[in-house]
């Protein structure tokens, strides 16, 4: 994994890719696959106060993180099982930041840990049975403009190191 000296960016910032070959598919599945282990290592013995702290000025906290992660990848398995079983369906955005930022967020993250590592092993579950072509199915994000799931794809398992990195770098730079 590329690491970057951009805080708020660690694995750099996520590019929408037309297409990834087999093998770029098979990365993305494989970091998919392994986040929730290295998500669940990310947090190991965190204090509420260390999983309550900013990793920059302005940014969320490793327990906002965490719980974003359960959010946004129980839409992006919704949304990869619309793009499978529905001919280019509108999914919808969500005010990720309102979300972080209501009460449930505050609860253990070991709660929205077990969530991504459920809903993870169903996408890969999914994602392995799929056919090359599938990935050139399209869907339409509201926001980000037609989308396949080859892209789809590549922005879930981007997303997965970025926030994972965000928590490892603000471990390695207070010394937690």
């Amino acid at each position: 994994m590329r690491m970057t000296e951009d805080i708020r960016y660690p694995v750099g910032k996520w590019t929408r890719e037309s297409q990834l070959d087999a093998v770029g598919r098979a990365d993305c599945i494989a970091a998919i696959a392994a986040m929730p282990a290295a998500l669940s290592a990310a947090v190991a013995g965190l204090t509420d106060i260390q999983l309550d702290t900013p990793y920059r000025d302005g940014g969320w906290c490793p327990r906002q993180i965490v719980h974003h992660l359960a959010d946004s990848h129980m839409n992006a398995y919704t949304r990869f099982k619309l793009g499978v079983t529905e001919t280019n369906p509108t999914i919808k955005p969500y005010d990720e930041v309102a979300w972080a930022e209501t009460a449930d967020n505050k609860t253990p993250v070991a709660l929205s840990v077990g969530i991504v590592d459920g809903v993870h092993q169903r996408l890969v579950a999914l994602l392995k049975t799929l056919e090359p072509s599938q990935f050139d199915r399209t869907l339409q994000h509201p926001e980000r403009g037609p989308m396949t799931l080859t892209a789809l794809l590549g922005l879930y398992a981007w997303h997965s190191r970025h926030h994972v990195a965000q928590i490892t770098a603000q471990r390695a730079r207070n010394g937690w």
